[in-house]
């Protein structure tokens, strides 16, 4: 039998993509137990394996899509194999390099439970318990930080994506015309106030939203590299007497570079004086003032507008997890709901009632709430803390080690991150050449370290100098790992500087041995 257009009608029973219960379990035991080997074997493999883009494409295979299918136990094989293998390992303890978390297992299963049910929680008919559970997850992230349990907010992709939320909604109220139906256009001027150090989250977000790149006002840091309160109020004043219309301030909890913390609070009471919305990109460190003796300023979040954090940072939840939070939900309603006549939902005009396509950028949406909801139900606020407190611990304690260790300079340590660089103490004192020689020297040093497999660093510059930086947001860190970074430092400097070092700082660092 054929269709009108010629081919076979397809025929009746399970589909070739389906799994029987039975199937489905085997399959699921297997994996698990590749996961459990993994997990149990992870602090013994290289964090970085050796991997060239030629080889990876090679184990992979560059052919075309198979005519037939395969059978589901090899492909399961197969692909732990693939990324077991040939990845860096985000969750082995000596992952220090970007920040990023050691996810939890209990939030890789809480994956497994969502894709496997598979709600779509983009209105609340659609997915009701996804959407409550999101909305607790929420609620419980806006108690930790001391903000508005009341406030609007939900996950996102990531850090930039949480960012966005807070921009788009400062854009819808602060701009004094209907942005939303009339645009930005050349005339508007709107301008954003950020500090040096801000992530480039912000470039993305005027480039993309219609403001331009342009209008970001780069204002300078103090020694502490954190926002200059005096220089953001001059430029604001500078903008306004030229007739732009300034509408935004973004402080920073935690820099990616230094994980410095700007004057938050000071910098709330300026925006409410000037009518202007404060949003705080907290999407590394907002989490850390759950812990003791870490920055004050972090009491400024509770102030702000808008913040925006990454739980797949230090919630240790696994990819993607940002989370946006805005003070006032009816603001993120006015920003992006729109109403066409297929958005028909029983209840629709109970306020209390949450359809997620009116509060950001996407409509179809993952269950992302859940590992993080899981993840803190399994430790509670206390436990939380703890992690947090240890982590800041180790970064505070590697600083202390790095600084006492021959060669090495620990420059700046805050929240979690240290920075620090290789120095050979036969080039001191320091001039231009040898200054320009120890960046080299570092960056090959950080190639070298990361190619080791021994553990995974990355890079800062503070006043001009290239630095290592060491980002602990890892649950699986132990002191011995933070223990043993010093003599790595050292061992691979050593032959790093033998192989480098040009002649005449050969000669200089002679003569100063002598």
């Amino acid at each position: 039998m054929t269709t009108e257009q010629g081919t076979d009608a397809p025929e009746d029973g399970p589909a070739p993509i389906g799994l029987s219960p039975d199937e489905f379990r085997a399959l699921g035991y297997r994996l698990v137990d590749r996961i459990a080997e993994f997990l149990e074997t992870l602090p013994e493999r290289p964090v970085m394996p050796e991997v060239t883009p030629a080889g990876v494409r090679a184990l992979l295979g560059q052919g075309p899509m198979p005519e037939d299918g395969a059978d589901p136990a090899t492909i399961i094989d197969e692909a732990a194999s693939l990324i077991i293998d040939h990845n860096r390992l985000t969750g082995h303890p000596r992952q220090w390099g970007y920040i990023i978390g050691s996810a939890a297992p209990l939030g890789a299963l809480a994956d497994l439970l969502a894709g496997a049910v598979n709600p779509n929680v983009v209105s609340w008919p659609s997915s009701p318990m996804a959407t409550e559970i999101e909305l607790q997850a929420v609620r419980w992230i806006a108690d930790l930080l001391g903000y508005p349990a009341d406030c609007g907010g939900l996950f996102t992709s990531g850090g930039n994506a949480a960012n966005f939320i807070g921009f788009l909604a400062a854009r819808r109220a602060r701009a004094d015309w209907d942005v939303r139906a009339a645009g930005i256009g050349d005339a508007r001027r709107l301008r954003v106030y950020v500090s040096r150090e801000t992530h480039t989250w912000i470039e993305k977000a005027a480039d993309l939203f219609g403001l331009g790149t342009d209008a970001i006002r780069w204002i300078e840091t103090d020694g502490a590299l954190r926002m200059d309160l005096a220089a953001l109020e001059r430029r604001i004043d500078e903008d306004q007497a030229n007739g732009d219309r300034p509408f935004l301030v973004v402080g920073t909890a935690g820099t990616v570079s230094t994980g410095a913390v700007d004057p938050l609070p000071e910098m709330a009471a300026l925006c409410r004086e000037r009518g202007l919305w404060f949003h705080v990109d907290g999407a590394y460190g907002a989490l850390a003032i759950v812990a003791p003796d870490t920055p004050d300023a972090l009491r400024g979040l509770r102030e702000a507008d808008s913040i925006a954090i990454d739980a797949h940072k230090w919630l240790y939840a696994p990819l993607e997890g940002g989370c946006a939070l805005v003070r006032d939900r009816k603001t993120l309603r006015d920003t992006f709901s729109y109403r066409p006549p297929y958005y028909h939902y029983p209840g629709d005009l109970d306020e209390a009632l949450v359809n997620f396509h009116d509060y950001g950028l996407q409509n179809s949406r993952g269950f992302r709430a859940l590992k993080v909801w899981m993840i803190l139900r399994q430790l509670g606020r206390k436990q939380y803390a703890r992690l947090v407190a240890r982590d800041i611990g180790h970064a505070r304690e590697l600083h202390q080690r790095l600084d006492e260790a021959p060669d090495i300079e620990a420059v700046t340590q805050a929240l979690s991150i240290t920075t620090f660089r290789y120095a050979p103490g036969d080039l001191a004192p320091a001039t231009e050449a040898v200054e320009s020689y120890l960046d080299d020297l570092n960056a090959a040093l950080l190639t070298r370290i990361q190619r080791s497999g021994e553990a995974f660093l990355s890079n800062a510059v503070v006043g001009g100098r290239f630095l290592l930086r060491a980002c602990i947001t890892n649950f699986r860190t132990t002191r011995d790992d933070v223990r043993a970074l010093p003599e790595i430092v050292t061992r691979l400097g050593r032959e790093v500087d033998r192989e480098m070092r040009p002649e005449a700082l050969r000669r200089a660092g002679g003569e100063a041995r002598r």
